[in-house]
Parts: C-alpha cells; structure tokens; sequence
C-alpha cells in the first residue's frame, strides 16, 4: 500500500469559538501555516484535536474541511480508535476515504485489555481498513502499553499496518522494535522533546503537537536528523526544548493552544472537560516565545 510517514506529521488542534463552536477559519490558519511550515502530513481527529467533545458530525466536517484546505499539497492521516472494536468496524465501513492517505489508531483505552486483546483488536480494524493503519501506543492516556512483541507481530503480520506512533517513552521498547521490524515498517516518534534522539536510534519521524506552533523550525529539525547532521539539528532542538516542556506542563492541548493564541494563530478556547492553563504557565509561554522569537 502507498505511503510516505517519514518526517514531520502535525496533531492538528481542532480551534474553538468562544461559544464552543468549531473555529473553521483558525483551523485553516493552522492548516496554512503548518503546510507553509514545510510538514510532510496532516492528522486530523487526534487526541490534540480534542475529538472526544466533537460530535459525529463534526468529526466529519473537520476531515472534510483539512481535505480540503490540504487540496493535496501534504497527505492527511485521520484519527479513528476507541474502546470498541465493533464500534471502529462498524465506522470503517460507512466512511470515506477519498483524499485520507491513512488512519491513526490508538491501542484500546480504559478497559486496560492484555497484549491477546490488543493484538487482535488490530488484527481485526485491519482487516476491514482500506487505507494503511498507524498503530499508536500512548499508555500514559489509554492505561495499557502495547509491548514491542505486539507491535511486531502486527508489523509482520498485517500488510497495511505500516507503522507505529510510540509515545510510551519507554527508549528500550522503542528500540526493540526499531531493531526487529520488517524494512518496511515505521517507528514514529509520539513524543517532540525525544524526537530527536529517536531519529538518531533509527525512528523515522514525528507526529508533533508543537508543529502547530513552530512548524517549520521543527520540520527542519527533524529533517537535518533525517539527514544525520545531528550537530546542527541539535541547535533547533534544545531552542526549542523549553517551550516543548512548557506546553505539556498544564496538559495538552491547553498549552499548545495557549502558545497558538500568543503566536495569533488561533483563540485560546477548549472544550470541557479541559480547560486553558493556568495563569503562571501562560505567562512562562509568552516569555519563552518572545525569547524564542528574538
């Protein structure tokens, strides 16, 4: 199957009015300026998207608003995962895949299955699935990891699984599985403050939070990483570390969304349960970005 995950990939942030209602037109701001950014791919619908407080509907005039706004310059990667295999069967089957050149798919959360039902909860999402499948394994929000031996035998075993987003933080996981994958398979990092020294083990990009903000400058990070001139990639990473750190700070995407607002990119809005963070954070934002900028 077609496709292209190395490089940078955005978490796009899904902007909100101040009534709650979705901010189409600070989405295609963040659309425009990521592209402008020179990303190499777009996920819509991620966790950075806010997508547990989006309605159906409004999930689909999102994909279909990024699609369009994309118009084809970058690939778009949509988000669909949850708790019920059924479920995600069942919404497979309905969608449309015109212009989405793959899915992103987070392991089951909160029911914590073991590695048999991770396993086959894949295995069975990808039979159905007409696009390549992103594994994504973030065990600090879905409560259960998904171990290298999972990872793997899905790798080998189903032909449009074709990589993985890893945000366990776990360096001697993510290194099992850069060691043994099929050639074909990627290992993308699901963390910007170790994107960096991921690359250098042999992962083959990002999908970032902080490419919202600061995409250019931290697609060509990733791409002099790609490039093995780490020396000077190294520069741009530890300028931008402190502000990495501090947008994860309060929670996320509150404080990608702060930066976007002191950047004047999108409006500072969330939908409940989250909230913007708080006072003492934003104000480290503004001096970081200032400082950044100067």
């Amino acid at each position: 199957m077609k496709f292209n995950f190395t490089g940078t990939g955005v978490a796009l942030v899904t902007p909100f009015h101040k009534n709650g209602n979705i901010d189409f037109c600070s989405l295609e701001k963040v659309v425009e300026h990521t592209i402008a950014g020179n990303v190499n791919y777009l996920v819509a619908l991620g966790t950075t998207g806010e997508t547990p407080t989006l309605s159906n509907d409004e999930k689909l005039a999102v994909v279909d608003f990024v699609i369009e706004c994309a118009a084809g310059r970058v690939p778009v990667v949509v988000g669909v995962g949850g708790n019920n295999t059924q479920e995600i069967i069942d919404k497979i089957k309905t969608m449309s895949f015109e212009g989405i050149a793959g899915i992103l798919s987070v392991s089951p959360y909160y029911n914590k299955p073991q590695q048999k039902g991770i396993y086959y909860h894949y295995k069975t999402v990808s039979s159905v699935c007409p696009v390549p499948m992103i594994l994504y394994n973030v065990p600090g929000r879905t409560g259960a990891n998904m171990s290298a031996e999972t990872t793997l035998q899905l790798a080998s075993e189903c032909d449009n699984v074709v990589a993985v987003k890893e945000a366990s933080g776990n360096v001697n996981q993510i290194m099992e599985i850069i060691r043994c994958k099929p050639d074909n398979f990627h290992v993308i990092s699901g963390d910007d403050a170790i994107t960096l020294p991921l690359i250098s083990l042999g992962a083959n990009g990002v999908i970032s939070v902080v490419a919202n903000a600061f995409p250019s400058d931290f697609s060509k990070m990733v791409n002099l990483c790609l490039k093995g001139k780490f020396a000077e990639a190294n520069v741009i990473h530890y300028k931008l570390l402190p502000i990495m750190q501090k947008i994860f700070e309060d929670g996320s995407p509150a404080g990608i969304k702060a930066a976007l607002q002191i950047l004047e990119i999108a409006a500072n809005n969330l939908r409940l349960p989250l909230v913007k963070v708080n006072k003492a954070v934003n104000l480290q934002l503004q001096q970081l970005i200032a400082e950044y900028q100067n």
